[in-house]
């Protein structure tokens, strides 16, 4: 009876002891992660085992969680099971794992914005090390060192669905504006009267003179809004050009080009042709002014104005917009980017 005590404690204290070792580990040193504000930025998360299974095997988890708090307002970002992955809310389209290596948990941030600013948790579970990560995402810049602007590609206005918009402002040297950037831009004059794709899958738009095509003469000056849309519904989309690093100019040429003779002749003088976020940024940025219309690289024809004058925009400081010409056709010059 004696030795059947003495095994069947030694079998619990084993027992213990095993539960023990499975249990989480704390959470390591909280890490400071900086990003720009509109740029994308990754979080780091490691499982700290590399003798683990990888994240695409069977019972491995991973949860990525925005830390209010109070942690009944915590927010769900991402959660990985196998090869099934979930994002939410203003997170969704946006984050993305890294996934480098088997043992790498790292999240990518895409498109950042002053709301993404906070705590963040990174919980791996395999059932055998539990690791928790705490990272704290400091966001840099302000919402007025860019440029918002309207945006819609050569197939016509209201052509694009949610992931089309994203990448044509991705194409354009700039990324889906956020409601914070229309909005201030809205309180810096912008009066736009097509409604356009923001990050958060909002359709919206803003108004600064009220007038009968765009929402009624009853609704006052404001950024008006048509909620969350199907996401393959069409509409043009709002981008957000932050200051680039780079010179913007027009270059000087003896004869007018077509398309093609326009991006040679940029490649020629060591640049590439400028995208339609590369002159919203000189133009609102850096006051840059000229009354000459050129080709960018998305086949439209435009000219920033930063002082109106008669003949070139008597009435307001833009980018005029002149079209999508034919590119066989010799009537403009070109605008060229250098990078620094």
């Amino acid at each position: 009876m004696t030795s059947l005590l003495c095994i069947t404690i030694i079998s619990l204290a084993l027992t213990a002891c095993a539960n023990s070792q499975e249990t989480s580990t704390p959470p390591l040193p909280t890490v400071r992660v900086k990003a720009e504000l509109g740029g994308n930025v990754t979080l780091p998360c490691w499982l700290l085992s590399r003798d683990s299974m990888s994240f695409g095997g069977v019972g491995m988890r991973v949860k990525w969680t925005k830390v209010a708090d109070d942690e009944a307002m915590n927010e769900d970002v991402l959660l990985s099971m196998g090869f099934h992955k979930k994002t939410y809310g203003s997170f969704e389209n946006r984050v993305f794992m890294q996934e480098q290596e088997n043992e790498d948990a790292s999240l990518v941030m895409t498109d950042v914005s002053k709301d993404d600013m906070g705590k963040y948790r990174c919980e791996i579970i395999n059932g055998f090390e539990d690791t928790v990560h705490e990272i704290i995402l400091e966001v840099e810049g302000d919402l007025t060192d860019g440029v918002v602007f309207p945006y819609f590609t050569s197939r016509g206005r209201y052509s694009m669905t949610f992931q089309e918009a994203g990448q044509a402002c991705l194409d354009q040297n700039a990324t889906v504006a956020t409601y914070d950037q229309l909005f201030e831009a809205w309180k810096g004059g912008l009066d736009w009267c097509n409604a356009g794709w923001l990050n958060d899958s909002t359709v919206q738009y803003p108004i600064t003179n009220p007038r009968a095509p765009c929402g009624g003469t009853n609704s006052g000056p404001g950024v008006r809004n048509y909620g969350r849309r199907d996401k393959q519904s069409l509409f043009d989309v709002f981008c957000f050009a932050s200051a680039h690093k780079g010179h913007f100019y027009w270059l000087v040429q003896p004869d007018r080009l077509t398309f093609d003779e326009a991006v040679q002749a940029c490649l020629d003088d060591g640049a590439e042709i400028a995208k339609v976020g590369q002159i919203y940024a000189a133009w609102k940025l850096e006051g840059y002014d000229r009354c000459d219309a050129g080709w960018l690289a998305d086949g439209s024809v435009r000219y920033p104005i930063s002082r109106p004058r008669k003949n070139c925009s008597p009435t307001e400081a833009a980018v005029r917009f002149v079209g999508f010409p034919d590119k066989m056709q010799k009537s403009y010059g070109v605008y060229c980017f250098k990078e620094q």
